[in-house]
C-alpha cells in the first residue's frame, strides 16, 4: 500500500471501533472517549503535510454519519473525507472483530493500515497482520506515530523505526522495542477538538501511566511513569476553557500513586477553582487502602475529586489471594467507611468467579458466592457497582495459567467479542458451571439496579424542602439529600440499560457457541 504523491496533504484517520452491539456498556461510551487515540491523534496532527482526524464510533452524537447497523457510515467517510492512512485503537479485545471488519474495507480501497492497543501483544499480532493491518504498533505510539508516517511517504526502510511489526515476504518482522516514554512533557496537550461528530460530557486525562501492583488479571505493567501535576492541571484548564469541561475521569490506574506529588496537584486545583469561581467534578481509580491516607483523602475532596472507584473485586479471601490482591476481606469495610466518612461516592468494581491458583482447596457454590457478594455490598454501603466475569485478556498472567490447565475457550467458539466481561470465557472452579457464572452477575447487578428506584426519586424531591433545616450547615444537608437521590437516579438508569443488555442477549447466539467451546474443550484434553 503507498500513497498518492501528487497530493499536497494527506490525512490520517483514527478510529475507535464500536463496542459490540450487546455490550451493556454503551451508554457510558456515548458520553466520553479513549485518551489514547486522542493523545496519539494529538502528536500525528503536528507532523508536516498531515491532517489529522479521530472517530469514536460508540460517540457519534454530534451529526455522527451512521451506518444500518453498528458505528460508523465509512463509505460516506471516505467519499466526504478521504483518508489516506487509517489508525485503529484496539485497547478493548471485545472491539476486534468489528477492527478487523473495517481495516479489510479500507484496505480493499488500497489505503495504509496501522493498529495499535493493548490486544496486540505477541500472540495476536500475526493474527493482526493476516486481517488487514499493514504495520501493528506495540506498546505506546506517540512517538511512533509521526515517524511511520513520514516513513510511509517517503518509502523510506521501515526497519529502521523502533516498534512496530510487520509482513515482509510472508514473515513478520519485529523492529526493536521502544523504551516506556518518561519525558510526557515533549508531547502536546489532548486536543479533543480532533474527534469529529462527538459529544464528550466527561473527558478524560492522565498524570501516571503503568502500575507496580502486578495484578495477574491486568495488563498494564511496569514501574509507574509521572507527569509533573503541572501538566494534568493544563490539561483540566485548557479543556475547561476551549470545551466548557465540568467532569473529568482521571484515567491513571491508581491515583495517589507518588503521593506527595499528587497533594500538590490537589491543592494546586484546589486554589484553581477557587481563582476562577467554578467547580469541577472529578473521579478517580484508587485504591482502597488510601483511606489510611487522611491527608490524601482531605485534599481530594478540598479539589472536588467526589468519586473513588474502587477495585474491590472480591469480598472472598482465596480469590483475593488469587489475583495477587494485598488486602483482607474483614478490613475492606472499615476502610470504605473512612471514604464515605470523607463524603466521597463510591463506586464499586467487583470481579465474580475467580479462578484459585492449583492446589488451593477451596470450593464454593454460586450461589454462595451470590450471598457473599449481596452482604458484602449492602455493609459497605457502596453507591454504584459493576460486576464483571474474570478475563483472560491476551498477555495476563491469567490467560497463561488458565490456557496451560486448558480451561480456556477457543477462540473459534468464543470469539474476542465476546472478551467484555459479562461473557465466561473458561471453565470455572467446580462446583460451578459457566452458566451459572454468567447468570450469577445479572442476578446481583439486577438485584442492586431495580424498577423500585424510580418511585424512590421521586420520594427524594418531594424531601428536598427539607434542606431548609440545615441552613445552619447548607453543604451537610446537601449532601444527605444529594446521595440517595443521586444514588437512586443512578440505579434507576441502571435497570434500564441492563434490561437492553438482557434483551440484546437473548437474541444473540452464546448459549449456542459455549456448548460448542466445552466440546471443543473436552476433545483437546483428551488428545
Amino acid at each position: 500500500m503507498t500513497l498518492d504523491l501528487s497530493k499536497k496533504r494527506f490525512r490520517l484517520r483514527i478510529i475507535i471501533p464500536a463496542y459490540p452491539a450487546f455490550n451493556i456498556y454503551s451508554h457510558i461510551a456515548n458520553k466520553t472517549t479513549a485518551l489514547g487515540p486522542v493523545c496519539v491523534a494529538s502528536v500525528a496532527n503536528e507532523t508536516e503535510g498531515w491532517d489529522v482526524e479521530v472517530i469514536d464510533e460508540n460517540n457519534l452524537r454530534r451529526y455522527g454519519p451512521k451506518s444500518g447497523s453498528v458505528g460508523a457510515d465509512h463509505e460516506f467517510l471516505q467519499s466526504l473525507r478521504p483518508a489516506d492512512v487509517v489508525g485503529f485503537y484496539g485497547g478493548l479485545t471485545s472491539t476486534i472483530p468489528r477492527l478487523y471488519d473495517l481495516a479489510r474495507f479500507y484496505k480493499d480501497k488500497g489505503i495504509v493500515i496501522i493498529a495499535g492497543g493493548q490486544h496486540f501483544v505477541t500472540d495476536n499480532i500475526a493474527e493482526a497482520l493476516n486481517s488487514g493491518i499493514d504495520y501493528v504498533v506495540i506498546g505506546e505510539g506517540e512517538e511512533t506515530i509521526g515517524e511511520l508516517l513520514r516513513a510511509i511517504e517517503a518509502k523510506r526502510d521501515l526497519s529502521e523505526i523502533k516498534g512496530i511489526a510487520y509482513l515482509k515476504d510472508g514473515q513478520v518482522i519485529y523492529t526493536p522495542r521502544r523504551a516506556p516514554i518518561t519525558d510526557f512533557g515533549k508531547f502536546p496537550l489532548p486536543n479533543f477538538s480532533l474527534v469529529r461528530y462527538a459529544k464528550i460530557k466527561t473527558y478524560p486525562v492522565e498524570r501516571i501511566r503503568g502500575c507496580g501492583m502486578d495484578c495477574e488479571f491486568c495488563t498494564v505493567k511496569g514501574k509507574p511513569r509521572h507527569a509533573p501535576p503541572e501538566r494534568l492541571l493544563e490539561q483540566i484548564s485548557f479543556l475547561l476553557e476551549t470545551q466548557d469541561a465540568r467532569k473529568f475521569f482521571v484515567v491513571d490506574d491508581l491515583f495517589g500513586q507518588e503521593r506527595d506529588e499528587t497533594i500538590r496537584f490537589c491543592n494546586m486545583l484546589r486554589d484553581y477553582q477557587k481563582d476562577i469561581g467554578r467547580r469541577l467534578d472529578l473521579t478517580v481509580q484508587i485504591r482502597l487502602d488510601k483511606a489510611k491516607d487522611p491527608q490524601l483523602l482531605s485534599a481530594m475532596r478540598e479539589a472536588n475529586i467526589n468519586t473513588a472507584a474502587i477495585g474491590f473485586e472480591s469480598p472472598i479471601e482465596e480469590e483475593l489471594k488469587a489475583m495477587n490482591k494485598h488486602l483482607m476481606p474483614e478490613d475492606m469495610i472499615s476502610l470504605t467507611k473512612i471514604f464515605h466518612k470523607f463524603g466521597f461516592l463510591i463506586h464499586g468494581m467487583f470481579i465474580f468467579g475467580y479462578p484459585v491458583k492449583e492446589g488451593v482447596n477451596f470450593k464454593m457454590s454460586a450461589k454462595e458466592r451470590i450471598k457473599r457478594f449481596r452482604n458484602f455490598i449492602r455493609k459497605a454501603k457502596i453507591d454504584t457497582i459493576q460486576i464483571l466475569l474474570p478475563g483472560p485478556l491476551p498477555g495476563t498472567e491469567l490467560r497463561q495459567r488458565l490456557a496451560m490447565q486448558n480451561r480456556v475457550y477457543p477462540i473459534q467458539d468464543v470469539g474476542w467479542e465476546y472478551y467484555d466481561g459479562n461473557f465466561p470465557l473458561f471453565e470455572p472452579d467446580a462446583p460451578m458451571t459457566a452458566e451459572e457464572m454468567q447468570l450469577s452477575i445479572r442476578k446481583l447487578m439486577g438485584k442492586f439496579y431495580r424498577f423500585r428506584h424510580l418511585f424512590m426519586i421521586a420520594l427524594n424531591i418531594v424531601s428536598f424542602p427539607a434542606l431548609i433545616f440545615f441552613l445552619h450547615n447548607i453543604g451537610s444537608g446537601w449532601r444527605k439529600w444529594y446521595r440517595p437521590w443521586r444514588n437512586d437516579l443512578m440505579r434507576f438508569g441502571g435497570w434500564i440499560i441492563i434490561k437492553g443488555w438482557v434483551s440484546q442477549f437473548k437474541k444473540d447466539k452464546f448459549p449456542e457457541r459455549l456448548q460448542k467451546a466445552k466440546e471443543h474443550l473436552k476433545v483437546k484434553g483428551a488428545n
